[in-house]
């Protein structure tokens, strides 16, 4: 006579730590919590909200309050592309100057040909995303690391927006194009503000809480967002397993294009005109933002809601530091700690939430 093994329970039905799936493992508010990237910036973020709330008593006003979101969407709105490019493993150092070379697109072209200044914006659009596939393409073709690739481009785009300027307007700004057909409504979309009670929002705030949740989404709910964290983490085991890594870097290259044209066009309709030496520098900014948000360096982690976080930190501190009346000077100082601060903790946070798993 035989005896009959007892059955084995399905996988779903195994106490948790005794060898089901574990995506079927149930996981601990907390657990979940510190696996999250961007909670060190969150953490930040309320250090310096504290902070600046003691020490500048104007802070707190409802007016402050819109200041500082609007200083914070104007590096937001590049901060979510550039998260996600470090997520996908790369930089994008001509961010910057694209932003003013989309504004100098459009301003340019609509001056000289004396067309409807939305001819000029679709132009300009055109131009920006080919800048992007610029550098996604010679990323991939020439396996040159995107640090040389995009400074090379950085700096061309700096030379360019400067020689350029002065050839067709003899001088280092462009001319006013405020008296032109379409201005007022392209103005509306691109650097209107709302008012709501004793709070101004500018425009720029609403375009960047729509790119956040559009980054978000598509990192959590599509396939394309599981592409950016493969490639991210290991582009050849991607490829592997059939990821088009070439399309996912050309594609996360063309959103920095896409979100460098729509600070472009609001700096151009806010001011009127653009100095063609503008955007120098911004690139390192909007990566400290990503950084701070809790993207690493080498790739394949973070978020697009850390990277807002990042740049909210950003907003509180310029303008915090400004309502103390302290000198302005300190600022970069207080950018640079905060970059190491949150870099150690989010360090931190990702080692607590391995050893958790």
């Amino acid at each position: 006579m035989t005896a009959t093994a007892p059955p084995v329970p399905p996988l779903d039905d195994k106490p948790d730590g005794q060898g089901g799936d574990e995506r079927l493992l149930r996981v601990s508010p907390l657990r979940a919590l510190l696996g999250r990237p961007e909670l060190g910036a969150v953490v930040g973020a309320l250090a310096v909200f504290l902070f600046f709330s003691v020490v500048a008593d104007s802070f707190l006003r409802a007016s402050s309050f819109g200041t500082v979101l609007y200083a914070a969407s104007t590096i937001g709105i590049m901060a979510v592309p550039v998260a996600l490019l470090m997520i996908g493993g790369e930089f994008d150092l001509s961010a910057g100057v694209m932003v003013t070379s989309s504004a100098l697109v459009s301003s340019m072209f609509s001056y000289q040909m004396t067309a409807n200044v939305w001819v000029g914006v679709g132009v300009s659009l055109l131009v920006t995303l080919a800048l992007g596939a610029f550098n996604g393409v010679m990323l991939t073709r020439t396996k040159l690391p995107s640090f040389i690739i995009t400074l090379g481009t950085f700096l061309m785009l700096t030379g360019l927006n400067l020689g350029l300027t002065k050839l067709i307007s003899g001088t280092v700004s462009t001319k006013t194009i405020a008296d032109m057909e379409g201005f007022p409504s392209a103005r509306k979309l691109f650097a209107s503000q709302l008012t709501l009670g004793d709070v101004e929002l500018k425009v720029t705030i609403l375009w960047w809480a729509a790119l956040v949740a559009l980054a978000t989404w598509i990192l959590l709910r599509t396939r394309f967002g599981n592409w950016i964290f493969a490639v991210g983490g290991n582009a050849e085991a991607a490829r592997a397993v059939g990821v088009p890594v070439t399309r996912t870097r050309i594609g996360l290259y063309m959103g920095v294009a896409f979100c460098a044209w729509v600070a472009g066009q609001h700096l151009l309709f806010s001011f009127d005109v653009v100095q063609s030496g503008e955007g120098v520098g911004n690139e390192l900014i909007y990566i400290i933002a990503a950084v701070i948000g809790g993207c690493l360096i080498t790739g394949g982690y973070g978020s697009a809601i850390g990277s807002a976080v990042g740049a909210f930190i950003f907003g509180m501190t310029s303008k915090g530091i400004v309502y103390a009346e302290w000198n302005p000077d300190w600022f970069k100082f207080f950018l640079g700690a905060m970059l190491l601060l949150a870099t150690l903790l989010n360090a931190w946070v990702r080692k607590r939430a391995e050893a958790t798993r």
